[in-house]
């Protein structure tokens, strides 16, 4: 009679996936019980939403017709 406690969790027999945070570089475990993956912590994860929010990082995008459109006449 096989239990619960019996059967191999998901995670027995697979190596820890070490990934590197984005935004301090520090290794840490990249896991599903971490909520701000793939940042180690939450102020990493804050820092990095700053860093957007403050525009320090763009897509850049080249201009469709649409936006040429819109420009206003000179």
């Amino acid at each position: 009679m096989s239990t619960e406690r019996d059967a191999p969790s998901p995670a027995q027999g697979k190596k820890n996936l070490q990934v590197r945070c984005p935004s301090c570089g520090v290794m840490h475990t990249y896991s599903t019980d971490n909520p701000y993956r793939p940042f180690c912590s939450k102020g990493c994860k804050a820092i990095d939403l700053g860093a957007w929010a403050s525009e320090q990082y763009r897509v850049e995008a080249k201009p469709t017709t649409e936006d040429l459109n819109d420009a206003p006449d000179a």
